[in-house]
């Protein structure tokens, strides 16, 4: 087996494990020590640019991830027997293929066991899709069989994987497509999201158009955003721009919609596809399997009866099976007269729920309380999201009262994983509705489930997992708690952990932010909470260049303070002096900073923003002369953060990148050059992307001072390439600047009209990008350098 064949092996077993592929360094790792396994990690860091202390630490993490993959011990000597052993183990129990249809959050649906009757169904979809089709609109009415159909679909066809999108049942749980947008790009294309939805979207549409490979797109459920008159909402308009996007002809994707209700957007190319239920030999062929005696006239009928649905079939099989024995002739004997009025999947739910409701109490009060979950972002549960709403049934009697609904088909489950059918959740829910203390009391026990499941948040799927618990209190009003899902602390971060809010912002998903925080605010009475969320979504803000923004989060904060605690004064001054930093209004910022240092000389816990201030100040000061001033404030400040416990992984990264920019002012640029290895290793090691990108820049403007200007070149677009993908308005202005000032100092202006066009380019960019930002005190710096190019 080559490295790339053992390379692209181990990737979809780690993608099956965690949800997530091997990342650049990773893949560089295992590359070459499958070609050479007598490599050392200094042969690799010397021929690709790294720190040999960098790649032990990723390989450190790599031989244990695939420890867990494979169940056995893995290091450096021993992984390339492993895996193939492994793989060998795997061709010979026939299990070798690896599954790749979709990502790690689809319902884990059993594709086949309950397929029957769609040969014809899978063969249109096909032709359409030849034909150049690019949106196809599956409609039919619930349970006819749209989601199995389409699932089977892009199954068949071996598609390479499926961007997913379950729409919410109801209107106020459905996810803002910004945020669904920015998610897809960080998850399957390891792409950082645009600073507005605008960019956002062209970056999907370019990774679209670039992929050789099949992608399909899976929008499930979109009737929830149609109005009567089958257009998208008003309130969710941005929708029917993802659409357009994906019915753009030259993109490498395919869209399947499943709807109940048709799609008429004007500007939105769909192609319909009008889905039927399945005839009575489907039905018999179901039946047959589950070894029911076939009377063919009796299924015949029932066929007819249910209109062919496919979910009626599925909940009648369970019904016969369950409470008369399989014995067809029964059933119908009792239920003909009642199901041939029942024509709608709807009454025939309704009926299976009242049914329980007399025959088995503690199962009907399950199947309502489990409407309650949204199976939307995290679409299914683990068996203790179940077990956690049967609290008022003794222990040994729960996977029984669970096993019921399995039985009668008003439950899915495969691998452990567990969810409602739309139809069956929306009795549900309405039924659990009806009583106002089931209601809360359900809602309250779900909200602790997810809040109890997630201690770290090390991924994406953890974030939105630990949200679920958010949505819970929204829907009973408890916004207090709500805000506090966002603002609790998880793993080891702050003694405390890291707050989710900030967890979403590190992980790159700042539309979540913005949506869920804003949706609260107005209703949040706590002044401890409603200061905390504040500072979080100004912080949110000034990650993306909204400096303005992020300053009017901060006032608010200030005017609710009254007498609060000390240090969520610090906080607030701190974030506005570096708010007033990024606009270059250095008096202000300097005035801030210094108040937080008065404050942190009163209160020896405070010594992390007494560090993350003077680092701030230490870097004012070298850039207006004073330099003993500023040398004495960074070397105090380097200190004091390796004494602090306080201090953050990420109030680290940007000390040392201030630091850096501080030294290099100084003209001690080994300081300077070892400082900023610092920070790119601490950001790699925590996939603080802003903040590796700020240290590239900076490191680009120290081999500018050393007059080596193609490596200072390359770096400066290796940070505004990254600073671009994510939208950091304020650090991509700076960084195209200071690309600006490496191009002054060539001194080539005169003679190349090319390096003078770049450069005017870069400053140009500059200048409108701190216009945009109001920034009138960077444009002048900007100003400033623009007069000498045009000389």
């Amino acid at each position: 087996m080559g490295a790339e064949e053992a390379l692209e092996f181990v990737d979809n077993l780690v993608f099956l494990k965690t949800g997530e592929h091997l990342d650049k360094t990773q893949r560089i790792i295992f590359r070459h020590l499958w070609e050479d396994e007598k490599r050392t990690y200094q042969d690799i860091a010397n021929s690709r640019g790294y720190t040999e202390a960098h790649l032990k630490a990723v390989g450190a993490e790599l031989w244990h991830l695939l420890s867990k993959v494979i169940g056995e011990k893995v290091s450096k000597s021993t992984f390339q027997g492993m895996v193939q052993g492994f793989r060998t183990t795997q061709q010979s129990q026939q299990i070798s293929q690896i599954p790749n249809l979709a990502g790690y959050d689809a319902k884990p649906q059993d594709l086949d066991s309950n397929f029957v009757g769609r040969d014809r169904q899978i063969a249109d979809l096909h032709a359409l899709v030849s034909r150049g089709a690019k949106v196809i609109l599956i409609q039919g009415e619930g349970g006819v069989g749209k989601t199995t159909l389409a699932r089977k679909y892009f199954k068949t066809q071996k598609f390479n994987f499926v961007l997913e999108l379950w729409m919410a049942t109801e209107i106020q749980n459905l996810t803002p497509v910004e945020s669904v947008v920015e998610e897809w790009l960080r998850r399957y294309f390891k792409e950082e999201p645009g600073c507005d939805f605008g960019i956002s979207l062209e970056r999907l549409r370019r990774k679209l158009r670039e992929q050789t490979s099949k992608i399909g797109v899976f929008i499930d459920n979109l009737e929830t955003a149609l109005d009567k008159n089958g257009k998208i909402l008003e309130s969710r308009r941005p929708y029917v721009e993802l659409l357009r996007l994906l019915a753009d002809q030259d993109v490498h994707s395919v869209t399947l919609v499943t709807s109940r209700e048709r799609l008429r957007e004007s500007s939105v190319e769909v192609h319909l596809y009008p889905l039927e239920g399945l005839d009575d030999q489907a039905w018999r062929q179901f039946f047959s399997r589950r070894h029911i005696n076939c009377d063919s006239t009796i299924l015949s009928e029932m066929c007819k009866a249910c209109g062919g649905n496919a979910k009626a079939m599925q909940i009648l099989r369970g019904a016969i099976l369950t409470d008369f024995s399989g014995d067809i002739h029964a059933y119908w004997q009792e239920n003909c007269t009642n199901l041939l009025i029942e024509r709608e999947l709807k009454d025939l739910v309704a009926s299976q729920f009242t049914r329980l409701q007399e025959n088995d109490l503690e199962a009907y009060r399950l199947l309502c309380r489990l409407g309650c979950y949204r199976y939307q972002d995290i679409t299914s549960l683990p068996i203790e999201g179940v077990l956690c709403l049967l609290w008022d049934v003794p222990e040994q009697k729960r996977r029984g009262v669970i096993k019921a609904l399995q039985d009668l088909s008003l439950i899915e489950a495969k691998k452990g994983q567990y969810w409602l059918h739309p139809v069956i959740r929306d009795e549900a829910i309405s039924r659990l509705r009806l009583i106002s203390e089931e209601w809360e009391l359900v809602n309250r026990k779900a909200a602790e489930f997810w809040t109890q499941r997630v201690a770290a948040v090390k991924n994406i799927t953890d974030a939105l997992t630990a949200l679920e618990a958010y949505y819970h209190y929204v829907e009973i009003s408890d916004f207090e708690q709500a805000g506090d899902v966002i603002l609790q602390g998880r793993g080891e971060q702050w003694s405390i952990g890291l707050p989710l809010g900030c967890s979403f912002y590190q992980l790159g998903l700042l539309q979540k932010n913005f949506s869920v925080i804003k949706r609260i605010i107005d209703d949040i009475r706590s002044p401890e909470r409603l200061i905390k969320l504040y500072n979080i979504l100004g912080y949110t803000y000034r990650i993306i260049g909204c400096i303005r923004e992020a300053i009017e989060c901060y006032e608010k904060s200030g005017k609710v303070l009254g007498e609060l605690d000390v240090k969520t004064k610090i906080s607030i001054l701190f974030n506005t002096g570096l708010c007033k930093l990024e606009l270059w209004e250095i008096e202000a910022a300097e005035d801030c900073f210094n108040s937080v240092c008065s404050l942190a000389e009163q209160n020896s816990n405070l010594d992390d923003y007494m560090a993350y201030a003077q680092c701030c100040l230490a870097l004012i000061k070298s850039h207006s002369g004073s330099r003993e001033d500023a040398f004495n404030l960074a070397e105090n400040a380097f200190y004091a953060m390796s004494l602090s416990t306080r201090v953050t992984l990420w109030g680290i990264g940007h000390s040392l990148v201030t630091l850096c920019l501080t030294y290099k002012n100084l003209g001690n640029l080994r300081k300077s050059f070892e400082l900023c290895q610092r920070a790119i290793f601490n950001s790699e090691q925590n996939n603080f992307t802003q903040i590796k990108a700020k240290a590239i820049s900076c490191m680009a403007e120290l081999f500018r001072e050393e007059g080596e200007f193609p490596r200072a070149i390359f770096h400066h677009s290796e940070a505004i390439e990254i600073l671009d993908k994510i939208g950091a308005k304020s650090d991509l202005a700076e960084a195209y600047y200071q690309l600006a000032l490496t191009h002054k100092k060539i001194g080539e202006i005169d003679q190349s009209r090319e390096s003078f066009v770049q450069a005017m380019s870069a400053t140009g960019y500059a200048y409108a990008l701190f216009d945009e930002m109001q920034a009138p005190r960077q444009v002048e710096k900007v100003q400033t350098a623009m007069e000498c190019f045009e000389k």
